[in-house]
């Protein structure tokens, strides 16, 4: 049986490559108004954030400003910590969509975010990345979870259209408003 640990790892350590391998973070995202780094800080933000929800301090915030390589690194260390530590993880609380734990958000709810936003700062770095199918199912799984809730502010934007035979990973993209074949500096 897969731990949340685990599922977080599994979905960290491709963006993690990433991240690392990000040139200008400067540059354009998918992501309408956000440059690369933004994207980072976002993945950043929204996890302390949740966890200080929570009552769990992770510490300072790492700034993204001089490497954001290392301060997504510091970042995400610090959370797999809490996934570390039983009481922390096993934390219960009433989410949105009923009882959770903070091991199993930090997993997948979150865990779908670097998924996706792995993809984004991916594109908008000129990198090419793709998701396996255990990735796919995960996304799948998460888009069919949300809902109604989906395309609510700050979620995803409106469902783009896309052809018949577009692969299971472009359909996916679309469903998310996302275009396969965005390009940094050619689709902004």
């Amino acid at each position: 049986m897969t731990t949340h640990l685990e599922q977080y790892r599994a979905a960290n350590a491709p963006l993690t490559d990433v991240v690392e391998a990000v040139n200008d973070w400067t540059a354009e995202s998918p992501c309408a108004g956000w440059t690369v780094r933004d994207v980072l800080d976002h993945l950043i933000d929204t996890e302390r954030d949740f966890l200080d929800q929570h009552g769990i301090d992770i510490g300072p915030r790492p700034s993204t400003e001089a490497d954001p390589a290392s301060a997504w690194k510091e970042h995400s260390t610090r959370v797999q910590e809490v996934l570390e530590t039983p009481d922390l993880a096993e934390k219960s609380f009433d989410g949105f969509f009923g009882p959770a734990t903070v091991g199993a958000t930090l997993a997948t709810f979150y865990g779908f975010d670097l998924l996706v936003h792995r993809w984004d700062i991916a594109r908008g770095a000129g990198q090419q990345t793709h998701f396996g199918d255990t990735e796919l199912d995960l996304i799948e799984e998460s888009l069919n979870g949300f809902g109604e809730h989906l395309y609510m502010e700050g979620i995803c934007k409106p469902a783009l259209p896309v052809s018949e035979d577009a692969s299971r990973e472009s359909r996916l993209l679309a469903r998310m408003g996302r275009d396969a074949a965005w390009r940094s500096g050619v689709n902004a």
